[in-house]
Parts: C-alpha cells; sequence; structure tokens
C-alpha cells in the first residue's frame, strides 16, 4: 500500500473542516461513513455528515522509531499492508480486517497480544481530534488536551473523532508457530491463562500472542502464537480449510504473520456457518474474495432489512430470536463462574476467549477512565455472536440484558459496539459518565455530537 503522504492529509483535514463549518448551528454532527463494524442499531437520519474523504490511508511509515502516522479511517488491513513490508505490525491487530484504528481507538479493541500490549489505544503516542465545536486539537498523555487523551478510548464518538493517530509498532519476524492445547474444563483453562500471562511462556517457550476457543464445558483449546523464522511450508485457512476447526484437529501449526493476523477473519471466527460456508460444496462455490467478515456484515444487515430469517422462523413456528452479540470482560478468577451461568442460561457456543492486561510502561499501567480496568490484573474477553430463540420478548432483549446482570454482578465490564440495555445510574458507574461529561463540555459545550449514553443504549 502507498502511504499518502503528509500534504494529502493536511488537504483531507481542511475538507473535513468545511464540512462541519457548513453543518448549520444546532444541528447534530456525525460522520458520512457507508460501512460500520457496530451491532446496535443506529438511526437513519437525513442530516449531511462530516466529509471523511482521504482520511484513510497510511501518512507515513517510520521504521528506525518503529512509529506510524495513520489517518483516523485507515482500516487494519491497509494499515497491517503498509507496515508488514517493513517486518512491523501494530502492537494489537484486532481481528477483521475493516476495522479502523479510529474505530478500534475510540471503540476499543482487542486481540491476542493484548495480554502483554494491552488494548490498541495503550499504543497511541498522540492523536488530532476533530471536537464537536469543529476545533481540531492534538491530544498527548501530558500536554493540555490529556484529559481528552485519556477519555477518548470507549467514548465512541461523543467526544470527537480522530483524525490522525501516532502509534508505535512492533517487529516481527515473517512466520507464526502456533500450539494448541486442550483443557476438560475451564478452571485448568484459567489456571493456564494466568501463568502464561504472568511467566510470557510455556515449557521453556516464549508466547508472544494468546487466545482460545470453548467449543463446549469440557472442551476448551488455548492457542499459543510464537513469532518466528521457521522457513517450513505454512497451512492456509482462506481456502477449503477452516482455522477455528484447526484448533481440534492438530495440535501444533505455522502460518505467516499476514495469514495470522487475518485467521480470524477468512470465516468472521465460526459465523460464516451461518450462510453455509462450512459445507465444502457451498465453500467451493463461493468467491474466496467474498470470504471476509465485511461481507458477512453486510449480508446480515441486508437480513435485518428483509427479515428473510425471520420469515423463514414463523412460517417453521419457532420461536423468535434475540442476536445476542457481546464481548465482555471478567477478571481471570471469574471466568469460570461465567462460563458456568453462561451454558445455562445462553447456551451459545463456541466462544472466544482473549486474556488482556493493562499495558505496563516505565512508569507502570495508565488507566482510562471511560473503561476502567485494574492495573497488573489479568481479565479474559468472553466473545459471543449468534442468536437464541427467546419467543415473543426478543425484542426486549431479554437475554442481553442477563449477560448484563450478570457480568456487572461479577464485578466486568463489556463493549458498547452492540446492544447495551444498561440504566443511566449503572452506565455512569461503569464508564465514569461524570468525567465523560466533564470532557465533553470542554470540547462540545454546544452539544453537537451525540452523549454516549444516548448513542449506544437502547431504551424502550
Amino acid at each position: 500500500m502507498q502511504t499518502t503522504g503528509w500534504q494529502a492529509h493536511r488537504d483531507a483535514v481542511d475538507r473535513l473542516v468545511r464540512s462541519h463549518d457548513s453543518i448549520p448551528a444546532g444541528s447534530p454532527v456525525r460522520l458520512a461513513k457507508r460501512t460500520s463494524n457496530l451491532f446496535r442499531h443506529r438511526a437513519a437520519t437525513d442530516v449531511a455528515g462530516l466529509d471523511v474523504s482521504g482520511l484513510a490511508g497510511v501518512i507515513e511509515v517510520d521504521p528506525t522509531s518503529r512509529t506510524a502516522q495513520v489517518q483516523g479511517m485507515c482500516t487494519y488491513e491497509d494499515l497491517v499492508a503498509a507496515t508488514l513490508p517493513h517486518g512491523l505490525i501494530p502492537l494489537v491487530v484486532p481481528q477483521l480486517r475493516t476495522i479502523t484504528l479510529g474505530g478500534a481507538v475510540t471503540g476499543l479493541g482487542i486481540e491476542a497480544t493484548s495480554f502483554r500490549n494491552g488494548l490498541p489505544h495503550e499504543s497511541v503516542l498522540e492523536m488530532d481530534v476533530l471536537t464537536g465545536s469543529g476545533e481540531v486539537v492534538t491530544a498527548r498523555p501530558d500536554n493540555e488536551h490529556s484529559d481528552l487523551f485519556f477519555a477518548f478510548p470507549n467514548s465512541y464518538g461523543s467526544l470527537g473523532y480522530a483524525v490522525r493517530l501516532h502509534i508505535e509498532l512492533e517487529a516481527v519476524p515473517p512466520r507464526v508457530a502456533l500450539r494448541h492445547l486442550r483443557f476438560h474444563d475451564a478452571r485448568a483453562a484459567t489456571d493456564a491463562i494466568d501463568a502464561i500471562v504472568d511467566a510470557g511462556e510455556h515449557e521453556g517457550v516464549r508466547v508472544d500472542a494468546l487466545d482460545g476457543v470453548a467449543f463446549a464445558p469440557d472442551e476448551i483449546y488455548l492457542t499459543l502464537a510464537t513469532w518466528t523464522h521457521d522457513a517450513r511450508p505454512t497451512s492456509d485457512y482462506t481456502g477449503q480449510q477452516i482455522f477455528y476447526r484447526s484448533l481440534q484437529e492438530r495440535s501444533t501449526d505455522l502460518l505467516t504473520m499476514h495469514d495470522y493476523l487475518w485467521r480470524w477473519d477468512t470465516d468472521w471466527f465460526w459465523c460464516s456457518g451461518a450462510f453455509g460456508l462450512h459445507r465444502p460444496a457451498i465453500r467451493r462455490l463461493w468467491p474466496r474474495r467474498w470470504r471476509r467478515s465485511d461481507v458477512y456484515h453486510r449480508l446480515v444487515g441486508l437480513d435485518r432489512r428483509l427479515d428473510v430469517v425471520g420469515r423463514l422462523d414463523r412460517r417453521a413456528g419457532r420461536p423468535q430470536r434475540e442476536r445476542v452479540i457481546q464481548d465482555i470482560e471478567v477478571l481471570s478468577e471469574r471466568l469460570p463462574e461465567f462460563l458456568e451461568w453462561f451454558d445455562a442460561q445462553v447456551g451459545m457456543r463456541p466462544v472466544w476467549l482473549c486474556p488482556l492486561r493493562l499495558r505496563e510502561g516505565a512508569d507502570g499501567a495508565r488507566t482510562w477512565p471511560s473503561y476502567p480496568l485494574d492495573p497488573g490484573r489479568t481479565y479474559v474477553n468472553v466473545g459471543f455472536w449468534g442468536t437464541v430463540h427467546v419467543g415473543d420478548d426478543a425484542p426486549e432483549g431479554p437475554t442481553n440484558r442477563a449477560v448484563e446482570a450478570k457480568v456487572h454482578e461479577l464485578g466486568g465490564h463489556k463493549s458498547l459496539y452492540s446492544e447495551a440495555f444498561y440504566p443511566r445510574d449503572v452506565f455512569d458507574e461503569l464508564y465514569d459518565g461524570a468525567n465523560l461529561a466533564e470532557v465533553r463540555r470542554r470540547y462540545d459545550p454546544a452539544g453537537r455530537l451525540t452523549d454516549l449514553y444516548d448513542k449506544v443504549v437502547q431504551t424502550r
């Protein structure tokens, strides 16, 4: 991928600011973008959006300092395409290709390196943010806009939009060696997670990335990844072979770095099965260029508009479905309790497991008020994405509400990219609503941007 360069970036920022100025005073401000990785309802509007054309690239990569200057709408697919030829990758690469860097920072992101590198916003050195008032400010942890810098992660555009991000990169070799370890219960898997996170290795071999899949209560796999120069032939999971099934079929594997980073995208983890892609005959007929998470996401959007699955369910006499698409975090010691409850009350499998810790720097770990986590403690992200048949009250989200209540009971959090139903007082407690409101008053005094609670919580 060619970098855009600074002049093209400045021109794009000028267009963005002019588009903000052209929106009538008092009208809401939003991005003019057609694609999204969000799974919550977004109300239709005829209000003109901000012009983000020209803000979807990499400005420059500096191999010497191992940093990159990246525009806010740049996808991780394009970012990796620019950094990998230099033997570099972002410290955390969210698992879906079309997640944008700005989106991962303002909306959180996670991946298998998060147990040692934290979340994507923790490798941001500084960022330019277009605020609700139309000003572009440079926020750093040590300048006059540090309040915006620290409140921005998990704010989902309620404090502004990232225009440019200066990020750290990590040097990597061309290959990744995998070990798939099976555990027969959640407690044993949790003990292994804690030991690996604390030691950074397993049986004397360094672990650079760690995630897992729970197929059943007694079938849980942890995948330990080690960066390597191993030149042996690699596996290919972009064709007929399916990555998540390989965890059950083999104990070791070898991938290129590129294919490892996008190992989950080809089949949207396992959600491509909803379209029959787990069946060899259908998979052979499905063009390879369409085996991507963004294609599946558009198909889901089409189904929501046309209600194809709902009509088939009604014709077959099946109960109405509730979409249960969530990522939650609990402290590792609470993971077995959550999974036991989840199996009994929801019953959706498989689920993704991804350990994380706040990143430790020279001065310890920074904390982020809009998504508070305890430094030095291991959390596990549990991702579950699908539908459950619940009946006529499906639109009220009973399963999602139950998940929220259990996670809150266990002292955890959940990401806000999907449906949320928290009452305002609980929401403000979990995501430091008081600090968000204070920062918002400074950078968006006229309230042009939608408040975070109003943006992400379903109210009925």
